[in-house]
C-alpha cells in the first residue's frame, strides 16, 4: 500500500510558505569566459532572512549541476526561511568548458570566486527580485555544497590546498560565511586514490588542518567509491582531521552519494533513490542552519532530540570535542 511521502520525514520545521523563484540574475565577472548566473529562491513573506549559497556537484548530468539542479533543497530551504542563492559554476555541462578551458574540469578555484563574487554583490541581486529588497539579512550567511561543492565549501570554511607546481598553500576562507554544511564533499589529499589523484591532481593537496569555520559534515553510510578513495569514512574527514569543537557529523544510513536524490526530483543519476531520506536531509540541515546561525534557535536541538527518537532514525549525528 502506498504512502504518501512527507515534506520533514517526522522531523520538526516551521511552517512552510510559497515561495519565489528568479533566474537567471546575470553577473558580469571580469576575467570569466561567460557571465555568472544565479537562481534565487525566496519565501514570499518574511523580513530577515537568511542566506544560504548553494554550490552544486561537478555530476555527469546535463542540467543538475548547475543552478537549474537541487530543487529539492532550494525549494525546501526556500518555503521554510532563507534565501537560497545557486550559482552555476564552469564545470556545469552546458557551457561546454569542462574539457578545453584553463581551469577545468573542474574549476575548483573558479568556484570558490564565484560564491566571493556572489556575497559581493548580494545588494545587487536583492534590487533586481521582484519582492525581494530590503528582506534580506546580511549578517547571516550559511553556505552548503555536495559533491565538488562539497570542497568549494570547505574552501571557504578554511581547508587549504598545496598547489603541486610550486608548493604555495592557498587558504580561500571567507569570515563573512557563518556557518558551512559539508555534503560528501572529497576528503583529505593524503586519502585520495591513485586513479582519481591522476583525473584530479588538484584534490591530491587537500588538508583540513587549518579549517577551524563551523560546519556540518554529512556523509552517506554507504558512499564508499574506490575510484576516489580506499578509506571508508574518507568523505568524512572535514570533520575528523579538522580543528576545533565547532564541527558536527551527520551519518545518513544506507545513503550513498546522493542521499536519495537531492540534486533533483526523480533523478537518473541518484543510484539510492529515497524521497523520504532527501526529507530528511533538508529538514535536518535547515535545523542545522537555524541554530548555527542564531544561537537563541533551538531547532537543532529539537531536530536531534526528534531524529533519536524515531523508531527507525535515518541517521545519527557527532559532535566533536576538538583536537
Amino acid at each position: 500500500m502506498s504512502a504518501p511521502f512527507t515534506e520533514a520525514a517526522g522531523l520538526p520545521v516551521n511552517t512552510a510558505q510559497p515561495v519565489l523563484t528568479y533566474s537567471p540574475v546575470t553577473l558580469s565577472v571580469p576575467g570569466r569566459p561567460v557571465p555568472l548566473e544565479i537562481k534565487v529562491s525566496a519565501p514570499v513573506h518574511g523580513e530577515n532572512l537568511p542566506v544560504i549559497l548553494l554550490s552544486h556537484g561537478h555530476g555527469a548530468s546535463n542540467f543538475l549541476a548547475s543552478l537549474h539542479g537541487y530543487a529539492p533543497l532550494a525549494n525546501f530551504w526556500a518555503a521554510h526561511g532563507f534565501v537560497v542563492l545557486q550559482p552555476s559554476h564552469l564545470d556545469f555541462t552546458g557551457l561546454g568548458l569542462r574539457d578545453d578551458a584553463a581551469g577545468g574540469p573542474l574549476f575548483w578555484r573558479s568556484r570558490v570566486e564565484d560564491l566571493r563574487f556572489v556575497l559581493d554583490h548580494v545588494d545587487d541581486i536583492e534590487a533586481v527580485v521582484p519582492g525581494l529588497p530590503g528582506r534580506v539579512d546580511r549578517s547571516k550567511i550559511a553556505a552548503v555544497g555536495h559533491s565538488l561543492g562539497g570542497h568549494t565549501v570547505s574552501l571557504l570554511a578554511g581547508m587549504t590546498v598545496t598547489d603541486a607546481r610550486d608548493g604555495s598553500v592557498l587558504d580561500l576562507r571567507d569570515k563573512r560565511i557563518t556557518a558551512s554544511v559539508i555534503m560528501a564533499g572529497p576528503g583529505s589529499g593524503d586519502g585520495l586514490a591513485a586513479p582519481a589523484a591522476g583525473m584530479f591532481p588538484d584534490l591530491a593537496g587537500s588538508s583540513f588542518s587549518q579549517m577551524t569555520g563551523q560546519a556540518l559534515v554529512v556523509v552517506g553510510e554507504n558512499d564508499h567509491n574506490p575510484v576516489f578513495s580506499e578509506q571508508d569514512n574518507w568523505r568524512a574527514d572535514a570533520y575528523y582531521r579538522s580543528p576545533g569543537p565547532n564541527k558536527t557529523l551527520l551519518t545518513l544510513f544506507g545513503a550513498e552519494h546522493m542521499f536519495g536524490g537531492v540534486s533533483g526530483y526523480d533523478a537518473g543519476e541518484t543510484t539510492d533513490e529515497n524521497p523520504e531520506r532527501v526529507a530528511a536531509v533538508r529538514a535536518l540541515i535547515w535545523a542545522y542552519l537555524r541554530s548555527a546561525l542564531d544561537s537563541d534557535d533551538p531547532a537543532w536541538a529539537d531536530a536531534v532530540a526528534a531524529l533519536t527518537a524515531q523508531p527507525t532514525p535515518w541517521g545519527r549525528v557527532e559532535v566533536a570535542a576538538g583536537l
